[in-house]
């Protein structure tokens, strides 16, 4: 049996058997020497992509600017997977559509300031050459300068130091030797040509703590500059000995394992986020080319977008993309301000919004069970900054908008929307994407993560999470079903965030879990149902029936996570009281009548009356602590305006 060695990175090859680029079609062209093909690149990109996936630990350990919220290697690998897992995961014989779709594959799934910056890179090298069906040096070369400057032109203020350094470095090494052979008239090693190019690459990564403070007093470099030469580093290993090659090199020192941690110029990294713009938020935008051709919508334009999110205050803009897709990416207070200005421009997907400070706080407490849940469940902002407790939010869908639940839609703005609106409020579970970039980010800091979801009875939310955690490290990601809702969840998850600050492992806080589930109550009181009616959850008679009677519904979570009608009350005026009284009965039949509590108290746009049941809960039960809150769309979107919702559990302190 004759062997054929693979086609590497810009070899010439004759003849190849062994690995066809269409099944049962064996590719006997001709090529020119020193070309690149289409092939050949897919799977030095293939490598290169595994690489910095493989180094995305290290990178996040060196990940100091622009914030250090140790994400940078994920947001990297997020933005590198989308492109194995499409235009990577095809075979190509055209090199010009194979780049389009690699373009396209990293804009739509570009993560983070430095995965946005790679994927306008790669989207400028597939502009320049999108109608070749092979490269030559030249071609490639200016491919490559044409990236790096397309890169340049994603950031409204671009930074030395950082992964554009790293771009162009390399960039003008490649025009260089193109240039040379050119001159010459003479064709050299293409491998040996791009070995020169990573090694000015490698120079200039090095060079990067020196155009940066912020870098050389953390003792790194750009861990952006570093995962872009990473990804050059893979692609050479393939060019010099095939798929065989690829290896991992050593883990990177991480920012704070150069001292013992007493250095008196050191601060927490949190200090370096601004609490202005604590939200790093980005959102992709589409438009239709056929609309544009038509004269219907118009192409995105950068400046434009530009101009409207520096009225809003956003920085660290990055704009990867052209005129039908592109990727925004900034820093922004308040994401939904970023969203709304983009809609003005262009159909809004995509949308994500991570608190770039509790990240950082969260990574300095990288000894300790990192604890997740979802904004279905009511936690006070207290008891998210006091434990660093991660929440991912739920998708609500209003007049045909979807917003981030709590993120980019407060809770009092989805009120006073849902009242002015003639449609339903939906609300819909996160997709798998959105708790695998908060497994992904914990994981890498934390030794366990632990999710505290919405009940399985009521929504795929939790499903949703299963099947991100199935998908990275499984081991390392437990997911908890709360079988409850709103303040009963929250119950839940604040336990666990606690236990965790305390020092608990992982297997003891799911036992702690365990044990006070089905001791976590939440009782909801509806004082308008039309709501619920117009919904379906409650037949259509039952309106007239408790506005006759003056009825006021109670329902409660059940056993098997379902909320569900469980009594009524004869008051109007003062149902808060009548509420409250009927809560205090059923708490001491459950729990005992000298159990300490802990409670969170919800309301639906109706702060007034939980006000009022919070204070004669507290005459009538033993409450530790407990919380006001505004109750999320998870409850409000179905029990409709002016509902009040009580959850309380045993205090375990």
């Amino acid at each position: 049996m004759q062997h054929h060695r693979s086609p590497t990175f810009g070899q010439t090859r004759h003849v190849n058997t062994s690995v066809p680029d269409m099944p049962g079609t064996p590719d006997i062209r001709p090529r020119t020497a020193g070309t690149l093909t289409a092939p050949a690149l897919r799977r030095a990109l293939i490598a290169g992509a595994r690489r910095v996936i493989a180094a995305r630990d290290g990178l996040n350990r060196i990940n100091v600017f622009p914030v250090a919220d140790g994400d940078t290697g994920n947001n990297l690998a997020s933005t590198l997977g989308s492109v194995l897992n499409g235009a990577l995961s095809r075979r190509s014989r055209h090199i010009g559509e194979l780049l389009r779709r690699i373009g396209d594959d990293a804009i739509d799934g570009a993560r983070g300031n430095s995965g946005a910056i790679l994927a306008q890179f790669l989207h400028g090298v597939a502009e320049h050459a999108r109608s070749q069906p092979e490269l030559d040096a030249a071609t490639l070369a200016a491919a490559v300068r044409h990236g790096a400057d397309a890169a340049r032109s994603a950031l409204a203020q671009p930074v030395e130091g950082t992964i554009l350094s790293v771009i162009d470095s390399f960039a003008d090494a490649m025009q260089e030797a193109a240039d040379q052979n050119a001159a010459l008239a003479t064709r050299d090693d293409p491998r040996g040509r791009f070995s020169r190019a990573l090694a000015q690459a490698r120079a200039a990564l090095a060079r990067t703590p020196q155009q940066m403070a912020l870098l050389q007093k953390a003792g790194v470099v750009d861990a952006g500059a570093q995962g872009f030469v990473d990804l050059l580093e893979g692609i050479a290993e393939f060019a010099d000995g095939g798929p065989r090659a690829m290896r991992l090199r050593a883990p990177l020192q991480a920012a704070n394992e150069h001292h013992d941690g007493h250095d008196e110029d050191t601060h927490p990294p949190h200090d370096d986020v601004d609490p202005e713009r604590r939200w790093c938020t980005e959102c992709l935008l589409i438009v239709d080319r056929a609309a544009i051709d038509s004269g219907e919508r118009k192409a995105i334009d950068r400046a434009e977008i530009r101009a409207a999110l520096e009225a809003i205050g956003a920085d660290s803009m990055v704009l990867a993309g052209g005129g039908t897709r592109m990727r925004v990416h900034a820093h922004v207070g308040a994401p939904q301000l970023l969203f709304d200005a983009c809609a003005g421009f262009a159909t809004v997907e995509g949308m994500k919004a991570d608190d770039m400070l509790l990240q950082s706080r969260s990574s300095e407490r990288a000894h300790k069970v990192a604890v997740v849940t979802d904004s279905a469940a009511d936690v006070p902002e207290a008891i998210v900054e006091r434990h660093a407790l991660h929440v991912v939010p739920v998708r609500v869908n209003l007049d045909g908008r979807d917003y981030l639940d709590k993120v980019g839609l407060s809770t009092a703005e989805f009120y006073r929307r849902m009242a002015a609106s003639q449609q339903l409020p939906r609300t819909s579970q996160p997709p798998p994407g959105d708790f695998r970039r908060s497994f992904d980010f914990l994981v890498a800091h934390h030794p366990q993560v632990v999710y505290v979801g919405l009940s399985r009875a009521v929504s795929g939310t939790l499903q949703s999470a299963e099947h991100a955690a199935a998908r990275g490290d499984a081991s390392k990601v437990q997911v908890f079903d709360s079988i409850n809702a709103a303040g009963g969840q929250a119950l839940l998850a604040w336990r666990a965030a606690e236990m965790a600050d305390a020092g608990a492992d992982v297997a003891t806080i799911l036992r702690e879990l365990e044990r006070l589930r089905p001791l976590t109550l939440t009782w909801a009181m509806a004082r308008d149902i039309r709501h619920a009616v117009r919904g379906g959850r409650i037949p259509a008679w039952a309106e007239p029936a408790v506005r006759f009677t003056g009825l006021t519904p109670v329902a409660k979570m059940k056993p098997e996570g379902k909320l569900g009608v469980a009594g009524g009350l004869f008051a109007k005026e003062k149902a808060p009281e009548a509420f409250a009284g009927y809560l205090a009965k059923h708490v001491r039949k459950a729990l005992g009548a000298r159990i300490r509590l802990r409670a969170i108290i919800g309301h639906c746009d109706a702060r007034e009356d939980g006000e009022r049941l919070l204070a004669a809960l507290r005459n009538r039960l033993d409450l530790v602590e407990a919380h006001l809150v505004e109750t999320g769309p998870a409850i409000g979107a179905h029990a409709g305006r002016g509902a009040l919702v009580a959850s309380v559990q045993p205090f375990a302190g």
